[in-house]
């Protein structure tokens, strides 16, 4: 099997090598490790909490998959966002999957993991974990979250044809980032890419996207970055934040992230902690063919075959560039938020838990 690789870009595959010393301990400890050991290895070392089945943050209303909860409206067009997680609703009866506060009522499963990936984090109350798993076996036995649908998710409809979007959520690294990629024979080798979360595109195989936040290799360096893609069928363009993402999301603590994008005008934008990032497009030109008639340019009149969190592929058909982290609160807006929207979602989340 061939690596899985990060997203679609000029500058991003590639792979991060380590030195000998560290790949022979690595080695050591796979072969040292069996996979309940390799989970506590991958994922517990900076965990606080334990797993939750339960709703922590409030009550959970009844119904079938609907809005659990009023969220904070959109506040220019007072609508909820098309779906948010907070990990504390989970579907009942079946706490393997995860209602949705927003007013679309996507439903999420949490993958491999179930309700196990429901932890009590210190400071925010019930999170999901999500991460790598057995490292030294090619399989898809990571935790991860997310819905998938070959003819696309109709409740994720708000995306067809949108012309902006906004992806936006705390997320806490947890353990080692990127991880050890399973998918190759080389133990030196890792993933070219951390997921974070993204909307499909709607010809996607569970990796590609219409709007993504993630960490990629820009030029052989990881760069907390917005990847979008227009078109289904066309190029995606990555826009890259300036300073090193270890600085933008230090291991062990909690950060808000937000990446919006503009499919009529072209723009791009990164927010860490309600403020702007400065960055800069990663491919020179058009990639996403907004430039001349006709206008507006949106993107794609297809459904979204669904959302990816902490990895690719959400049908758990492959493993792909696994994140080690916490995650909660998140957020799939159809309009890009301004400056201040940004900050008020990061003010009204902050608290919580």
């Amino acid at each position: 099997m061939s690596p899985s690789p990060p997203e679609r870009t000029p500058d991003a595959p590639g792979r991060v090598r380590r030195s000998a010393a560290a790949v022979a301990g690595a080695a050591l400890r796979r072969r040292a490790a069996p996979p309940l050991v390799a989970l506590a290895l991958a994922l517990l070392p900076s965990l606080s909490g334990s797993a939750v089945a339960g709703p922590v943050k409030g009550p959970v209303k009844e119904g079938h998959g609907g809005p659990a909860r009023d969220t904070v409206p959109d506040p220019r067009s007072g609508r909820q966002p098309v779906a948010h997680y907070d990990f504390s609703h989970p579907v009942p009866g079946d706490p393997a999957r995860e209602r949705d506060l927003g007013r679309s009522g996507t439903v999420l499963t949490l993958v491999n993991g179930g309700s196990a990936q429901r932890v009590r984090d210190d400071r925010r109350g019930a999170v999901l974990q999500t991460g790598q798993i057995t490292p030294a076996e090619r399989g898809n036995d990571d935790w991860k979250a997310g819905v998938y649908a070959v003819g696309g998710v109709p409740s994720l409809r708000a995306f067809n044809a949108a012309r902006q979007i906004t992806v936006m959520g705390w997320f806490k690294p947890t353990g080692e980032n990127p991880a050890p990629n399973s998918n190759s024979a080389d133990p030196a080798d890792r993933y070219g890419a951390v997921g974070l979360a993204g909307v499909l595109s709607g010809t996607s195989q569970g990796h590609d996207v219409r709007a993504l936040l993630e960490l990629i290799q820009v030029d052989g360096v990881l760069k907390v970055v917005a990847l979008g893609r227009r078109v289904d069928s066309g190029g995606s363009q990555t826009f890259a934040a300036d300073e090193d993402w270890r600085t933008l999301l230090p291991h062990g603590r909690w950060t808000h992230l937000a990446a919006t994008f503009d499919f009529d005008t072209g723009a791009m934008g990164l927010y860490r902690n309600g403020r702007p990032l400065p960055g800069s497009s990663v491919r020179p030109g058009d990639p996403w063919e907004v430039a001349g008639p006709p206008e507006p340019d949106t993107a794609s009149p297809s459904d979204p075959r669904g959302i990816k969190i902490g990895g690719s592929y959400p049908q758990n058909t492959r493993e792909g560039n696994p994140c080690a982290c916490r995650m909660d609160d998140l957020m799939f807006l159809d309009r890009a938020l301004t400056t201040g929207e940004v900050r008020a979602r990061y003010r009204s989340t902050r608290q919580r838990g």
